[in-house]
């Protein structure tokens, strides 16, 4: 993968770090994760020790202060893995829960919480999915009813990722049914072992093994007033706003994956010997995966582009839901290619490819379904 006009030396280390520590810490044993259904603590504290958590959080609390470009380069590094669960697991950390925190806790909340955060020992969920409220945010159902010193839960949540065995997580609730949609929904930080707040079942995947997803289940949880992130009632633009950041990252995980899956899919036809050749021979391979390849850097640039003018504070959502949408359902054309390409070994567990294939289908669902960013797009075209 070429480097960019758009990445600085900060950058461009970042990315070797990154991918040395895939490569040494990650790919040896992502197996053995895969197999227990989660991402090992010891392995998050570790990235949290490289300075991988806090890529864009204030240096007081740990961090590096970096920008928006900066988290592509992680998403993808991550997303070459060829471990989604595992670069899921990570990235719902740094910037799908923590960021909620960032942008609207307290000056006692972030004390309290960030330094954790960005170390690994605190792990995070964001849980704002239900079962009949996914991309509708103000769909949702769990109530949040005001008492002495704080407020009561009662609710589920659905599909929530990190869910079994975070140590936080940050809680959407209706808090004014009676008002209007977008002005209905507070955001809550619920801790680990709250009375009333207990992990349901944990869910099982068609792909992202290696990452723990869960049902939540609240019922007359208590949370103190202290605990109420943001302003009251405002919590539907929270979310609103940290999707932005979500869509970009997935996007970047999903041409990490791609272009990993290439490079995988390349030496297999050099080697791979059929009627009397290698497959590259065959110019229908060739010139399906250079089509590919073409796809591929092209959706880089329009995610680089998008993120790019992120950094600036330049608006942005009808670039980012182009990328969420066009790099969705790409990564999955890229797999579909390159699973056809290996044959048979493409449709072993052995091979990567066939975790792969697996682990994209999600990219065209979480996050923002592609048909979904398309109706984003078309309101701004």
């Amino acid at each position: 993968m070429n480097d960019s006009i758009y990445f600085t030396e900060e950058h461009r280390l970042l990315r070797e770090q990154v991918r040395r520590f895939v490569a040494e810490e990650v790919v040896p044993h992502a197996d053995a994760w895969e197999r227990e259904g989660m991402t090992p603590r010891a392995v998050l504290r570790r990235m949290g020790e490289l300075g991988f958590l806090g890529i864009r959080y204030p240096e007081a609390f740990g961090g590096s202060d970096m920008d928006t470009l900066a988290t592509m380069v992680l998403a993808e590094e991550l997303g070459r893995s060829t471990f989604g669960g595992f670069a899921i697991t990570v990235l719902v950390h740094t910037d799908m829960a923590s960021p909620h925190l960032v942008n609207a806790g307290s000056a006692n909340q972030l004390d309290r919480y960030l330094p954790s955060i960005v170390s690994g020992e605190c792990i995070t969920a964001v849980a704002v999915t239900e079962p009949d409220a996914g991309s509708d945010v103000a769909g949702i159902r769990t109530r949040a009813r005001p008492v002495a010193d704080g407020w009561v839960l009662d609710g589920a949540k659905m599909f929530i990722t990190n869910g079994v065995h975070a140590d936080l997580y940050f809680v959407a609730a209706k808090t004014d049914p009676q008002g209007p949609r977008s002005r209905s929904i507070t955001m809550f930080i619920v801790e680990k072992g709250a009375a009333g707040f207990r992990v349901g079942r944990a869910l099982d995947k068609m792909g992202w093994h290696s990452s723990d997803t869960a049902e939540l289940v609240f019922e007359d949880c208590f949370v103190p007033r202290e605990n109420v992130l943001g302003d009251e009632h405002h919590g539907f633009y929270a979310i609103m706003r940290n999707f932005q950041n979500e869509r970009l990252v997935l996007g970047a995980q999903a041409l990490g994956e791609a272009a990993r899956a290439i490079e995988l899919t390349l030496d297999y036809v050099r080697t791979r010997k059929a009627f009397g050749g290698p497959l590259w021979d065959r110019q229908v391979i060739r010139q399906r995966l250079s089509q590919r390849a073409a796809e591929v850097a092209a959706g880089r640039q329009l995610m680089l582009h998008a993120a790019w003018l992120d950094a600036q504070g330049i608006e942005c959502v009808r670039e980012v839901s182009m990328v969420k949408a066009y790099c969705g359902e790409l990564v999955n054309r890229v797999l579909y290619d390159c699973q056809q390409f290996h044959g048979g070994f493409g449709y072993m567990r052995e091979s990567a490819v066939e975790r792969m294939v697996r682990d994209a289908r999600v990219q065209a669902i979480g996050g923002g379904s592609t048909e979904v960013m398309l109706e984003e797009v078309a309101k701004r075209l």
